[in-house]
């Protein structure tokens, strides 16, 4: 199993444990291997970069840890919680208390504002209406998003909307937070700036940032680089060049979105 220690932290229990696992899909008479015997352990407060073509199991991986699919073999723990051995109903309930989403086309809800599409994941958990918008109007002002609350989807540009969903993935202030190419339909130089309001709202949180993508250049965010190629994992690398982003510099770009 590859192992990894952030230095300076002090910890020794990984929060994420992948231990050999497996997917196998049946397509009729055949059999299709998606992964084959992946271990890893991820850390709290690590952002992690997996890299890979189409069909070379990224997703499918990103599918198994969030408790979306369960591995054919192997087990996953997320803080200690068997993932693979809960019922549809547990890992549901798992997922709104300590997992954010944030997908490549949105996922944004289109009759829905600004704000409601924000708060729709607080309303699933039950909470206090008050208390709900105070939070959504804040994180939607981290997102540099303020005087956007009553726009709906159709009213907002590609950027704007994967704002929304990176305060929709914030609001819940999940301990994980997994990104399926969140940037794919973005250009290079929107691409850029919401990586780097991602990353700086990730990293002042401590939250776990766990990035599926075939750019190289997002891969430059992350502390750790997985590069998967037909269900196997091929290398594990540390990042020694990366970027982080400073949060004066992050207003900055939010402001030339707009411009």
């Amino acid at each position: 199993m590859l192992h990894h220690r952030k230095e300076g932290i002090g910890i020794d229990k990984p929060l994420i444990e992948v231990k050999h696992v497996r997917k196998v899909y049946r397509m009729g008479d055949e059999r299709v291997v998606a992964l084959d015997d992946i271990s890893l352990d991820i850390f709290k407060g690590e952002v992690v970069c997996f890299l890979g073509k189409s069909g070379s199991g990224k997703s499918t991986f990103l599918n198994m840890v969030a408790g979306l699919e369960k591995p054919t073999k192997g087990e996953i723990l997320i803080g200690g919680v068997p993932l693979h051995r809960l019922n549809e109903e547990q890992v549901t309930m798992f997922r709104q208390k300590n997992i954010g989403f944030i997908f490549q086309a949105y996922n944004l809800l289109p009759m829905l504002t600004t704000l409601e599409n924000v708060s729709y994941p607080l309303i699933l958990r039950g909470m206090d209406k008050k208390e709900r918008i105070r939070r959504s109007l804040r994180a939607i002002q981290e997102v540099g998003l303020k005087g956007y609350e009553e726009r709906k989807p159709s009213q907002m540009s590609g950027g704007q909307q994967q704002r929304v969903g990176i305060a929709r993935a914030l609001v819940v202030e999940p301990k994980i937070i997994f990104a399926d190419e969140p940037t794919g339909n973005l250009d290079t130089r929107t691409t850029e700036i919401i990586m780097k309001i991602m990353l700086d709202k990730v990293r002042a949180n401590d939250q776990t940032l766990i990035i599926v993508s075939h750019d190289q250049t997002i891969a430059e965010y992350a502390d750790r680089i997985v590069t998967i190629q037909d269900g196997n994992i091929l290398s594990v690398e540390e990042n020694k060049n990366i970027r982080i982003p400073q949060t004066d510099e992050v207003l900055g770009d939010i402001k030339k979105l707009e411009n």
